[in-house]
Formats: structure tokens, sequence, C-alpha cells
């Protein structure tokens, strides 16, 4: 049978990570591909107490229906945490739990923009986001990252084309693939621009509170005094990704209105694990958790900054992020990592190349991705060796090619 599917999703091409997750799944090779964090970091000891008390305990509501708009006691929880700590949401904002970060993007458009509505977003930027923005019908507008973020010049000449920007999708601190963080003075332009020419911003932040080096830049949210941003947090890097819970920050009217788009999703997220969080937050230190991570991590971020130094050849070049959990590097121009990454797979090693995070579906990148926080230290180092060698080999075909 020939079925017809819905315009919506009938073109939508599926994730080029997810389907590189696949080659992963042969234990043999060494994944630099996957965002995940690494297991070590759950505190499955403290979840596995507090599981058992609720259970035993208050299984009644723990495993009931809850209100879409989330736990009331982690909603408060949060909304304190978020403003004392962050300076993130005012007296005019209300708090959505969502099923992870993801939900409170793909909800987001889906109240707020219209089929031929233009979405404008860092280019290169999260793959799961465009395709929420695709999924909808939305233009997707992709302006460059400098090493400060976003291009707010390019941005604005943009904006004098497009009067049908409604929305701009950014993650500010340290960016998704490149690990960029935006600097003060691009956050508030682009509060100002947000003014200007009258559209939202959505603030995707999974990562910020994951910081290894530099000085802490305040969430655009914060700076936020007329209700123009909308701020999308997670646990699944701090606490666990297969918990599924996130948050929204946003105007009381847009998380009214993002309730609504929640009652026809899912109903509610996941009360068992809010009602875990909450806890979690209640018996233990969650900055003090954070810390660890934090130490854990900087270790790895640092083994595969060395091994990239000592193994891939000069031509090829790697950020240094403050914080998250990627490195971008790029090679000359003219490379197609979509072929090098293929190469470098059938080696063992998988990584992500620059293409899948291209607003234009066409591009080609010289750029690719590296994950460090789920290999370990001895996998880094092994892994970045034969992505080293690999890269060696691609660059020689390609300058023997004459590109």
């Amino acid at each position: 049978m020939i079925y017809q599917f819905a315009d919506r999703i009938g073109t939508l091409a599926p994730s080029a990570i997810r389907e590189i997750l696949k080659v992963t799944q042969n234990p043999n090779v060494i994944s630099f591909a996957a965002g995940n964090p690494a297991a070590e970091s759950f505190p499955a000891k403290e979840m596995a107490e507090i599981s058992a008390d609720l259970l035993a305990n208050k299984y009644a509501s723990a495993l009931q229906y809850g209100i879409s708009e989330g736990y009331v006691p982690l909603r408060a929880q949060l909304t304190e945490r978020l403003r004392t700590k962050h300076a993130t949401g005012t007296e005019n904002d209300d708090l959505l739990i969502v099923s992870g970060g993801q939900q409170g993007i793909e909800m987001t458009a889906k109240i707020l923009c219209n089929a031929g509505d233009t979405v404008v977003c860092e280019a290169p930027s999260f793959v799961g986001a465009l395709n929420a923005f695709r999924s909808y019908g939305l233009k997707l507008k992709g302006i460059p990252v400098c090493e400060d973020g976003i291009d707010t010049e390019a941005l604005e000449e943009y904006l004098k084309q497009d009067n049908r920007v409604r929305l701009l999708y950014v993650i500010p601190t340290f960016q998704n693939p490149t690990g960029i963080t935006t600097s003060l003075a691009k956050r508030k332009r682009l509060i100002e621009l947000a003014e200007q020419y009258d559209f939202l911003i959505l603030e995707d932040s999974p990562y910020f509170e994951l910081r290894y080096s530099g000085k802490v830049v305040p969430t655009i949210k914060s700076l936020d005094t007329t209700g123009r941003v909308i701020f999308v947090g997670s646990f699944s890097k701090i606490i666990a990704p297969g918990i599924r819970v996130g948050y929204v920050i946003a105007d009381k009217q847009i998380i009214s209105k993002l309730t609504v788009a929640k009652q026809v999703s899912d109903v509610h997220t996941n009360l068992f694990f809010q009602m875990v969080i909450s806890e979690y937050m209640n018996r233990y230190d969650l900055d003090a958790h954070i810390e660890k991570i934090r130490a854990f991590y900087v270790v790895k971020r640092d083994a595969m900054l060395a091994a990239a130094k000592k193994y891939l050849p000069a031509e090829v070049t790697c950020g240094k992020p403050d914080g998250g959990l990627f490195i971008w590097c790029t090679m000359p121009n003219g490379a197609n990592t979509m072929d090098f990454c293929g190469m470098a797979s059938k080696r063992m090693v998988a990584a992500v190349p620059g293409a899948s995070f291209a607003a234009d579906e066409s591009e080609i990148s010289p750029s690719f991705r590296l994950n460090f926080s789920l290999p370990t230290e001895e996998q880094i180092n092994k892994g970045m060796q034969i992505l080293g060698e690999a890269a060696a080999d691609y660059l020689a075909e390609l300058k023997k090619a004459g590109k």
C-alpha cells in the first residue's frame, strides 16, 4: 500500500545524528557522535533511594495523573533557584515543566508561528530544533556564528529584508554544535533587535550550568524587561536525559498557550520523575552535584583538545569551548565532512558532519562535531589517533583531486 503522509512530515528527513548513532551500536565503534552525558554523572544511588521511598509511601500520587503545568513543588523550587542563582524570570513570568527541552522548542514553534513565517537561527544550529521548525512549514534562515556568538550585523541586515521573522532561536551558552558562548554585548544587542523588529527570542540553554572555564555570562532572559525572551532549560545534562524533564520560563500569556499545546500533546510530563527531582533538590545539594560533573568533564575536554593537537593534521582547527559537551573542528575550504565522517566511521570512529546542523539542507560543510562527555579518556586518545589518520588520508585525497 502507498501511504499519503501529511506535508509537514512527509518531506522531513531523519535526524542525521540519530542515523549516525545506529553505527555506534557496534561495541567496537568509538563514538564522538552522541550528545550523551556520561553515565557516571547520573546520581543513580540517590535516585534509587528516593524512588523506593516514593513507591513505598507516595505511590498513589507518584503514579497518578498530574496537572499539565507540572508538579507544583518542583515548579516552585525551579522558579526560586533560577531567580536567585541566575536572575532569570520575573513576576510577569511563569514556569512550565515539559518532556525535555526538545518539547519546549517544538511547542514554542507550534503556538507562535504560522506556515511561511521565518525562524532565524545560528548557522550552524541544533538539528532537533531545526527539524521541529521544518515540521511546521517554517522558513529557516541561518546567520553565521562568530567567535563571540551570532553575527548581529548580518542578522540586522536580514531583518531589514524579511518582515515575517517571528522567532530567533539561539543557544547562547556553549552552543551546539560549535561550543561558542555569545558575549554579553551581543546578548544585549539581540534584545534591542527583538524590540526594534518585533520578534521573540527562544533561548535554548541545556548546557548553561556546565562551565569549566571563563566568566559566567548572564542569560538573555535575565536581561529581558518586556517579555520577549522564552527560556528553555533541562535536567538532561545535570541529572539524566532518560527522565525527559525540562522546563520553559516565559511571560504568563505564553506559558498559558504552551500549557494548552501540552494538553493535546502528552497531557503532562512524567510525574514520577518530576517528584524524584523535587525530592533530590530537597535532600541533596544540586549545585555540589553539578560541580562534580564539571570536574569530571573538564578532564575529558582537555584530554580531547590535547589529543586533537597531537593527532589531527595542522590544517584542521578546533575550538576550545568554556563548557558544554562539544568541540567543533574545521577542515580547509573544499572539504566535505559528510565524506570524511563516512571514512572515519569505516575505521570505527563516529563523528557528526557539520552539514547535519545547517538550516539549508543542501549545504556542504568543512566542519565536524566531536563529543567528549561520553567516551572514556582511553577511547578519546585512541579515537582521536584514528581520526587524525583518517583526516590526513582524506586531506591527501582532496589535495590530489585539486580541491
